[in-house]
């Protein structure tokens, strides 16, 4: 298996609001970079797509490092909170239900095509590529270019 380093990142101009992400993948020092916005939607839908975006990238099975600022998608995956939540029916608790439903299962359906290690890192810092993605992010927001996050519901 080929073994790449992901980078993502998600944004939001108000949450809800204009949203986008990053994305750097790096393979044996090359790298290949993705970033879309979305009309609507929230900061975390876009850590997760941020994620779904990079791993639909990838042509064959690989070994992935995926490396996100956000304690949501890395503790939802590496935790084990995805999979209690669909095992219950993707209710969180007795009378909570899970947000986010649709990506995490596209999500879900990636992470068990490649192998895939989640690892957070601190947003804002002194990590290069989780600032690259911020920058791809926020910059597809600026771009005006808004794709519709068609799943995305208003809550009530």
């Amino acid at each position: 298996m080929k073994t790449v380093d992901i980078y993502t990142d998600g944004a939001c101009s108000g949450n809800p609001g204009p949203g986008g992400y990053g994305a750097v993948l790096i393979y044996k020092g090359k790298r290949r970079e993705l970033s879309g916005a979305y009309a609507l939607t929230t900061n975390n839908r876009m850590e997760i797509m941020a994620a779904i975006k990079a791993l639909e990238a990838l042509n064959e099975p690989c070994k992935v490092t995926l490396y996100s600022d956000s304690r949501y998608l890395v503790d939802a995956i590496e935790k084990g909170w995805v999979e209690k939540w669909r095992k219950n029916k993707w209710m969180r608790n007795k009378s909570d239900r899970a947000v986010n439903v649709d990506l995490w299962i596209e999500l879900t359906e990636l992470t068990n095509r490649h192998s895939v290690s989640f690892v957070w890192v601190k947003g804002h810092a002194d990590n290069a590529e989780n600032q690259r993605c911020d920058e791809l992010a926020t910059g597809s927001i600026a771009q005006g270019k808004f794709g519709n996050d068609k799943c995305y519901e208003i809550p009530s």
